[in-house]
């Protein structure tokens, strides 16, 4: 039979509120104020049935995401201080402006039903996205990124089952493409840094285009047959995949020009002159392959009644995951030779000179995982689980081809003399006409005079690991599923990117024994190490009601509520997941402390009810409350030389729960009309129901600045309405 459901939601302008950030431009400026910039329509489509009875079936579906909603740009400079800055008016950049975004889901699967023995299924599905972004706050509308995205996955499996036997065979092929770009090309970028923020206007900085393909290959066999002091659930498996990469890369295209009230330590720049430049320029295209491979065996085991042991291990490898085969230049290998000695930092030569036969695949992730699951009585109305296992990470692809991209696509620093004053070493005199995106002009200042960045990956680098365990209680009252948890993680051998050629004074302030890399064709020694440790533990209290009806006539209704309490603390870098990952100027400076950013208390809840005596309406919904947190105050002691002030986690951000939202959704399902199969379900969806303040981008630069803690953004929306339709037929 066949089968097909659509659907369309709709949102605009007029269902939105404002936000408190818009309410006050109303205010400031009522004859000039204009509701930002709002419309969303997400549509889709599906449909299947047979093409031959009981043998060949189809599936198709569409979906459909079509918005365009406003970011606001708020500059909110020093006024009167630095009439170079004033003259500038950044305040000319802030508003309210359009980030469209379009998206489009196409999937499409074939079922072959051949045997008793053995089915057939192919599949494909393509993703295009197209999205404006990356702009807002302190970042121009010029600033905004032209993101392209196409995902297209076209897979074929076969499973064959016999009595106790079940093979799971699957070849498939992908193709990836990323591709942002500036939306405003052509413009130098200018980048205004007061109040610990980098306020940027002008063009992009970045135009990247990847392109990986994979052929892949899957292989999973089931065993159920075998008992030996209880019955055992064998697993093994085993894939491999073949990736191609096509990669540009050009970082830094854009020029960036750096303007500052004070640089170097003199206070004359007062944002009249650039005192930087960084520049990247040459070839940034590379290529390059990558085989993966993973092989696995686990037993569900289950020795007594109401006791199950999961048994596992897995083996992962990659063949080229950081540069396999690299080969150092030779002129940074010659300077890094000669110099070593010197740097705060020296470095161990055979490990960080490649000669394209000193770093070798990783071939040590073997991971053991065990859990298990006691049901205390007879009914399972008591049950007791935990487990523990390790797991390898991988070193990001976009991190290792850097290492490549620095030569042959290097990324150039020119510091700038103050204005009216003789270049210093290492210094030249701005020239008014360097502020222009021209390449061929920017191109024979750097190679004149410019350095760039030799990059040293560590040979016998270590692949990031962690091991998880956790441990819990289950417990069934009635209807009720109430479930108790503890969650733990630690992780090692984070990588990370340092600096050899900075190093610290004796209280930790920048900068003290340092290596004038410049002075010898390079801005940076940057190297890597795996210094980098986190520790995460948590416990959860979770009560669930599953949606049911007593009987036919009786409300439905179902409801759940997670607590959870959660700690992380990081060794090696400020925050967790930063991409790429740099500690300046070494992890080693950077002790175990809280992460920043850290939201130790966390409450979800959901719900759902029939009202049959309200037109019988379903209400159903999702309540999400996120605890305080605490941002760091002021610049790190090891970027700046007053180690007074930064206070690590010194600004609280207030309230007990200060994200909060709720979100609810009313639908009516209108009854059949004449018999016909199609029915029609109304919508309408109420997103941050109570219109709640979600702020972020908090002023935490200096103490003594009298708009010191105000939020500068928020997170989500403000309350919205969405109206849609579905129809199944």
């Amino acid at each position: 039979m066949w089968s097909g459901n659509a659907l369309y939601e709709f949102q605009n302008a007029s269902m939105v509120a404002l936000d408190s950030f818009e309410l006050a431009d109303r205010a400031k400026n009522p004859g000039t104020f204009k509701r930002p910039d709002y419309k969303r329509q997400l549509t889709g489509l599906s449909f299947g049935g047979p093409i031959i009875k009981d043998k060949l079936h189809v599936f198709a579906s569409y979906e459909g995401n079509y918005q365009d909603r406003a970011n606001r740009v708020s500059f909110t400079p020093p006024t009167g201080k630095f009439p170079a800055l004033d003259s500038v008016n950044l305040a000319q950049y802030n508003g309210n402006f359009t980030s469209p975004c379009r998206e489009n889901l196409f999937f499409g699967k074939l079922n072959w039903d051949g045997s008793e023995h053995w089915s057939a299924e192919l599949s494909g599905s393509d993703r295009i996205e197209h999205d404006v972004r990356d702009f807002g706050n302190q970042n121009a509308f010029q600033e905004a990124v032209n993101y392209k995205q196409n995902d297209a996955v076209l897979q074929g499996r076969f499973n064959y089952f016999t009595g106790s036997w079940l093979n799971e065979a699957k070849l498939s092929f992908s193709k990836f493409r990323r591709n942002p770009r500036p939306e405003t090309p052509g413009q130098p970028a200018r980048i205004y840094q007061f109040s610990n923020t980098d306020n940027a206007i002008g063009s992009n900085r970045t135009t990247q285009d990847y392109t990986q393909g994979t052929l892949g290959f899957r292989d999973d066999i089931t065993y159920t047959g075998f008992n030996w002091i209880g019955d055992h659930v064998f697993k093994v498996g085993a894939s491999f995949d073949h990736n191609k990469f096509h990669v540009l890369k050009d970082n830094s295209g854009t020029p960036a020009f750096y303007y500052a009230a004070s640089a170097y330590g003199d206070t004359t720049y007062k944002f009249q002159t650039p005192y930087q430049l960084v520049y990247g320029t040459g070839d940034p295209m590379l290529d390059a392959t990558d085989n993966s491979i993973g092989m696995y065996a686990q037993d569900d085991w289950t020795p007594i009644r109401r006791l199950t042991f999961n048994l596992g291990i897995r083996w992962d490898y990659e063949s080229n995951m950081l540069n396999t085969g690299h080969v150092t230049s030779q002129a940074a290998a010659d300077t890094l030779t000669k110099y070593n000695s010197q740097l705060p930092t020296p470095l161990d030569l055979n490990r960080y000179i490649a000669n394209g036969h000193n770093r070798t695949p990783f071939k040590g992730a073997i991971q053991p995982r065990v859990g298990f699951s006691y049901g205390i009585d007879k009914d399972n109305r008591t049950t007791v689980f935990g487990g523990w296992g390790k797991y390898y990470d991988r070193i990001p692809f976009d991190v290792a081809i850097d290492e490549k991209l620095k030569i042959t696509h290097p990324t150039y620093t020119i510091a700038f003399a103050p204005p009216g004053q003789t270049p210093g070493a290492g210094q030249v005199a701005f020239n008014p006409a360097y502020l222009t995106s021209n390449r061929a002009t920017l191109d024979a200042l750097v190679h004149s005079v410019g350095t760039p960045e030799a990059w040293f990956i560590d040979n016998q680098y270590k692949v990031p690991n962690a091991t998880q365990f956790n441990l819990g209680l289950r417990q069934v009252f009635g209807d009720w599923t109430a479930t108790i948890t503890y969650s733990g993680e630690r992780s090692k051998d984070g990588f990370v990117f340092n600096w050899a050629n900075f190093g610290l004074n004796p209280n930790g302030t920048c900068c003290g024994p340092s290596f004038n890399a410049a002075a010898h064709g390079y801005s940076n020694f940057i190297y890597s190490t795996n210094d980098v440790k986190t520790w995460y533990d948590a416990g959860t209290l979770q009560l669930d009601r599953p949606y049911r009806k007593a009987d036919s006539s009786s409300i439905g209704w179902g409801a759940g509520l997670t607590y959870t309490y959660a700690n992380r603390e990081v060794q090696g870098l400020d925050v967790v997941n930063s991409v790429p990952p740099f500690s300046f100027p070494n992890a080693l400076n950077i002790p175990k402390h809280p992460s920043e950013f850290n939201e130790k208390n966390h409450i979800v809840a959901n719900w759902i009810l029939d009202m049959p005596y309200l037109f019988g309406i379903q209400w159903s919904g999702l309540a999400t409350f996120g605890g305080k947190y605490k941002i760091d105050v002021g610049c790190a002691v090891r970027f700046c030389s007053d180690p007074s002030g930064y206070i690590r986690g010194g600004f609280t951000v207030p309230g007990t729960f200060p994200y909060q939202t709720v979100d609810m959704r009313f639908r009516k399902d209108l009854p059949y009309f004449a018999n016909m199969p199609e029915r029609l379900g109304l919508t309408l969806d109420i997103f941050n129901a109570f219109n709640h303040n979600n702020f972020g981008c908090y002023n935490v630069g200096s103490p003594t600045d009298k708009n010191f803690g105000h939020p500068g953004c928020l997170v989500t929306d403000p309350r919205r309405y969405q109206v849609g339709a579905e129809m199944n037929f």
